[in-house]
C-alpha cells in the first residue's frame, strides 16, 4: 500500500516521519508517525507502537468521549460506526503490516504502550495475541470499561446492547483468561488523576485480576500528577527502558 510522507525532521540523529495513507480497515485517510533511528539504515530495529480518531459520521462530534479520537481500539458492530470504526483491526493488522513492508524492522520484535483510552488498547491488543507483543504498559489506562460510564457509553454505541460482547475488549475480563506467555505489565497512574477519583479508570479492578491470575504487574501511583501529558512525559523514559529490556533481549 502506498504511503505518502507528509513531513521529515531529523531527531537525535535519526528521523520523526509522518505518513499518510489509505486504509482498508478503516476506509478513511490515516496518517502516523515513525521514529527511524540511525540503526534503521542498515539493520533491523524492534517496534514500539504507541496509542493515543474522523470519519465525519453524524454523530461523532456530538459527544467528546464518544465518537472522533474515541473508538476505544474495538471493531465497531453497529450502524453507522460498524464500516469505519475498526481501530482494534487496524492496530493489530493493518498498521503492522505497513511498518513491516515498508520500513527496516523486525516482525518478532514489537511491543505497545499508550495513555488513557490508548492504555486500554494496549492492554487490550496484549491480552487478545498472546505472544504477538514482547511487553506491554499503559499511562492513566481505562481497565475496566464495562464497569465505567466511558466504558458503558461507547460499547454501548459501537458494539450493541449485548453486554457479552463487550468483555472480548475488556482488559480486567481478559487478564482473567490470558493463558499466553508470561507478560510483565508496567502501569503508570497520577493519583490527583481527576478520571481516577470519578471512577473512570478502575485500576484496582485490573490488579485484582491480574493478582488472582499471578500474572505480574508493576502499578506505580504517582503523588500529585494528574491525566495530562506532563504527567507522560515525566515518566516516558521508564517505560522506553521497559520496553527496551525485552525488545533488546
Amino acid at each position: 500500500m502506498a504511503l505518502k510522507q507528509i513531513s521529515s525532521n531529523k531527531c537525535f540523529e535519526g528521523f520523526q516521519k509522518v505518513f499518510e495513507h489509505d486504509s482498508a480497515e478503516l476506509k478513511c485517510k490515516m496518517k502516523f508517525g515513525i521514529y527511524l533511528p540511525p540503526k534503521a539504515e542498515s539493520g533491523k530495529c524492534p517496534v514500539l507502537y504507541w496509542l493515543s480518531g474522523g470519519c465525519n459520521i453524524d454523530g461523532e462530534e456530538e459527544s467528546w468521549d464518544f465518537g472522533t479520537g474515541a473508538g476505544f481500539y474495538v471493531n465497531a458492530t453497529e450502524d453507522p460506526w460498524k464500516t469505519n470504526y475498526r481501530m482494534y483491526s487496524y492496530i493489530v493488522e493493518e498498521l503492522p503490516q505497513l511498518i513491516n513492508g515498508n520500513f527496516s524492522t523486525d516482525p518478532d520484535r514489537i511491543s505497545i504502550f499508550g495513555h488513557s483510552m490508548g492504555g486500554h488498547g494496549a492492554l487490550i491488543c496484549a491480552l487478545k495475541n498472546p505472544g504477538k507483543y514482547k511487553s506491554v504498559s499503559a499511562f492513566a489506562p481505562i481497565c475496566n470499561p464495562i464497569q465505567c460510564p466511558w466504558g458503558q457509553k461507547a460499547f454501548g454505541g459501537y458494539l450493541g446492547s449485548d453486554t457479552g460482547k463487550w468483555e472480548a475488549y475488556d482488559a480486567t475480563h481478559l487478564v482473567k483468561t490470558y493463558s499466553g506467555s508470561q507478560l510483565d505489565i508496567l502501569i503508570d497512574q497520577g493519583k490527583d488523576d481527576q478520571f481516577l477519583s470519578a471512577g473512570q479508570l478502575l485500576p484496582d479492578n485490573f490488579i485484582a485480576a491480574c493478582t488472582e491470575r499471578k500474572i505480574p504487574v508493576v502499578f506505580r501511583l504517582q503523588e500529585g500528577y494528574d491525566h495530562s501529558y506532563f504527567f507522560i512525559t515525566t515518566f516516558v523514559n521508564d517505560h522506553i527502558r521497559h520496553h527496551a529490556k525485552y525488545l533488546n533481549a
